[in-house]
């Protein structure tokens, strides 16, 4: 057995260089075979540090939970144990193999396990009959892959809200909705500090998503519409533009979206030369929830993003892009985009006309605090992380109980009475 973790100790974390020979090979120092860990509610997280933005948004609330419910974070890669012990103070464990973490669950009590996104290796935790597992998604969007028949494997499944409900109850067949669980997005409670300063000028956010890991799931605008998008903004008077994309588009392996994206930038450097009191930024990194603040207006892609600005800033106008150029098809997809403008081919040759009177005025109010509605329900700041805690606290205590049941030879489904 190979696992190991710890705390992180303030200004250190582990390090991956501190290694000690083991059978299975280099292992960290201060690692202990056979060790429980002890803890209530396993995160479990299986990828690489590229996708590590996935389980980041959700270390606040985890360390929220931390305080009724100890948490641990269970990982399979090293890269990823040794960045993210130096971002939380929950305590980090790496199981790199399977026996690995055959042996961390059975030497340990955890009573749920939660999962952000749907990994292939999901699969060897779920193997643990002893827990409950739970997947809370790493966004609420109306992107294809949120609803996968993955989901059958979980004993409960968080959503926001109507919307999400629905978009499992017409995609997937035989599935249980009774595992759906509304819980808001704790995420949006948090109130990161600004990254933007202030200014007088109104500032237009341009934050596209990226491409996906297959065709069916590639909704990004950058190589299509994205430096046309950008140019728009700056051409409306008085703006300051922030592109601020999906982490993944930095690094992306297309070339179409790699020279759009350096494309972008070098337009925003370009106009940041030219009028310096502009402000005009490109963050490539940072919370995209702290840059919502300083926005009068987005222009985003189906994704989490416009849902997130929708429910923080559902007052400012927003645009959606259309790569496909199918309204029929965005409308019937995705529900926020009645409630905005529309990028596709038709309208992008007068988005910066567009943009300049949907600053001026904004006749699509009422249509996004309905859209808001039918994504979150009526939640009011701090509830949607009330409602996740208690759900936790619902998941645990049916572990107990059912597991009480199994103890005494009877059986019971979790959730209902035996």
């Amino acid at each position: 057995m190979g696992f190991f973790g710890r705390r992180r100790s303030t200004g250190s974390g582990i390090d991956p260089h501190r290694l000690l020979d083991s059978p299975r090979g280099p292992q960290p120092a201060g690692y202990v075979p056979g060790e429980p860990v002890l803890g209530e509610v396993a995160v479990y997280f299986a990828d690489d540090p590229r996708k590590l933005y996935q389980l980041k948004q959700w270390l606040p609330v985890f360390e929220l939970l931390d305080e009724r419910h100890p948490v641990v974070i269970v990982l399979r890669d090293l890269a990823s144990l040794a960045e993210l012990s130096t971002l939380t103070p929950l305590r980090c464990v790496l199981a790199p193999t399977f026996p690995d973490l055959v042996g961390l669950y059975e030497v340990s009590d955890f009573k749920v396990a939660v999962y952000v996104n749907n990994s292939v290796h999901n699969f060897h935790s779920l193997t643990q009959r002893t827990m409950l597992h739970v997947h809370v998604n790493h966004g609420e969007s109306d992107k294809v892959c949120m609803v996968s028949n993955q989901v059958k494997a979980y004993d409960r499944v968080f959503v926001a809200g109507p919307n999400a409900v629905a978009r499992h109850h017409a995609a997937l067949i035989g599935f249980d909705d009774a595992k759906l669980v509304p819980v808001g997005r704790p995420q949006l409670d948090l109130r990161p500090a600004p990254l933007l300063p202030p200014t007088d000028r109104r500032t237009v956010l341009y934050a596209p998503t990226w491409e996906g890991e297959n065709a069916s799931n590639n909704y990004t605008s950058v190589d299509v519409f994205g430096p046309r998008i950008v140019e728009a903004a700056l051409a409306v008077p008085g703006t300051r533009v922030v592109y601020k994309p999906h982490p993944r588009v930095v690094a992306s392996p297309l070339p179409s979206v790699a020279a759009d994206h350096r494309e972008i930038i070098r337009l925003i450097t370009e106009a940041d030369r030219l009028d310096p009191a502009a402000g005009h930024r490109v963050h490539l990194t940072g919370d995209i929830l702290a840059v919502f603040p300083g926005c009068d207006l987005i222009v985003t892609d189906v994704s989490s993003v416009g849902l997130d600005f929708l429910y923080l800033r559902v007052d400012q106008p927003m645009f959606i892009a259309d790569r496909y150029d199918d309204r029929e098809r965005l409308l019937a997809a995705a529900p926020v985009a009645a409630a905005a403008d529309i990028v596709d081919s038709s309208t992008v040759a007068d988005l910066a006309a567009t943009i300049a009177d949907r600053l001026a005025a904004d006749p699509r109010r009422a249509d996004r605090h309905a859209a808001r509605r039918g994504y979150f329900g009526d939640l009011g700041p701090g509830e949607s992380t009330a409602r996740f805690l208690a759900a936790i606290d619902e998941t645990a205590a049916t572990r107990d109980s059912g597991l009480a049941l199994l103890a005494e030879g009877r059986t019971s489904t979790p959730g209902r009475s035996a």
